[in-house]
């Protein structure tokens, strides 16, 4: 499922590889828009300097009444699809799993949700909890608990599991459900605060209405959980998370796929003025970001390009030296900056 500004970039990726598309089956459906609404009083915003900014997807909860309007469930049917699994494009960790997939067959569920221990870097997010009169699970935000249990719903004792967003649902019993609420899912509204341009924090504050698609485990009696490794939770939403992605601590097999195994992160802190945008980052790192191997974190203050083979080790810091600074090829970086070679 694509938004309106992701449609164009996905499709022509998708292009470079035929075994994404499926013969009688769309490659991609559009989820709906919806205006940005002012933060103080809740009209429609108005952006005559780009209207496109005026608009914004409700969330991935939408996915299941854009299934249903675009007619993908009966053509999912027809082709004898009885199974989905959707996860977020994000989540690099997220992949088909036979084992996963013959477990929620056997199980004879309607839907079934991966969840994932928590950590305490973890305790401000979405967690599963179970609803006291109905009996039913439910993903709770933390925008949805009251100031006075937030530190009771961040307790990873009392909630030890997180929502990675991997779902799996039976295709007969999604259908069934979003006919009986008429395509629309009766899932909470979640408000998030934004500015109206993204790339711009001085821009006017507005508000985004959206759903979150793991919400809908709460309208089925015999939804499951199942616990699953870290690794199939990997999310890159910052800079920070891709400048882990694509150095050499994690490792792809010849058929793309992220090799297995247990995998240690290192802490990672980039400069936002210089690195948080994905143009400004990518110009920093001209060849491909340092190996960090050998890094327990990585923390950089200012503005550094870096050549060729950088590799990082230990707490490595770069400090801003109030100028434009540059890591030449094939230099490390540790605890003191760019460090002599026969000190490493």
């Amino acid at each position: 499922m694509n938004s309106f500004r992701t449609s164009k970039d996905t499709l022509q990726v998708l292009k470079r590889n035929r075994k994404f598309s499926q013969e009688n089956i769309p490659v991609e459906i559009i989820q709906h828009q919806e205006p940005k609404l002012l933060e103080e009083t809740c009209e429609p915003v108005s952006y005559p300097e780009d209207p496109e900014l005026e608009w914004c997807p409700p969330g991935h909860g939408d996915i299941f009444s854009t299934i249903w309007e675009s007619g993908l469930l009966n053509v999912l049917k027809k082709n004898g699809i009885e199974y989905l699994f959707i996860s977020n494009s994000d989540n690099l960790g997220a992949r088909p799993s036979r084992t996963l997939a013959q477990h929620f067959e056997n199980t004879g569920a309607s839907i079934m949700i991966e969840v994932a221990k928590r950590t305490q870097a973890d305790r401000k997010g979405g967690h599963i909890v179970r609803d006291l009169e109905t009996g039913r699970m439910m993903l709770r935000e933390m925008t949805q608990v009251h100031p006075e249990d937030r530190r009771s719903a961040q307790s990873i004792k009392k909630h030890p599991y997180f929502n990675t967003n991997n779902i799996w649902v039976r295709v007969d019993a999604l259908q069934k459900k979003l006919e009986e609420y008429n395509g629309v899912l009766p899932l909470p509204v979640i408000c998030n605060r934004k500015t109206i341009d993204p790339t711009n924090e001085k821009s006017e504050k507005v508000i985004q209405l959206e759903t979150a698609m793991g919400a809908a485990i709460s309208l089925f009696n015999d939804a499951i959980c199942v616990e699953v490794d870290r690794m199939r939770f990997l999310p890159v939403k910052t800079t920070n998370d891709l400048f882990i992605m694509r150095s050499d601590r994690f490792h792809l097999t010849d058929s793309y796929e992220m090799e297995d195994g247990n995998y240690i992160f290192p802490d990672i802190d980039l400069d936002p003025r210089y690195y948080r945008n994905i143009n400004d980052f990518n110009e920093r790192f001209p060849y491909s970001v340092p190996a960090l191997a050998a890094a327990k974190s990585v923390t950089i203050r200012g503005d550094w390009t870096f050549g060729n083979q950088v590799s990082m080790f230990s707490d490595a810091v770069l400090e801003d030296t109030g100028e434009p600074s540059y890591v030449p090829n094939g230099e490390f970086v540790g605890p003191q900056g760019i460090e002599p070679d026969e000190w490493v």
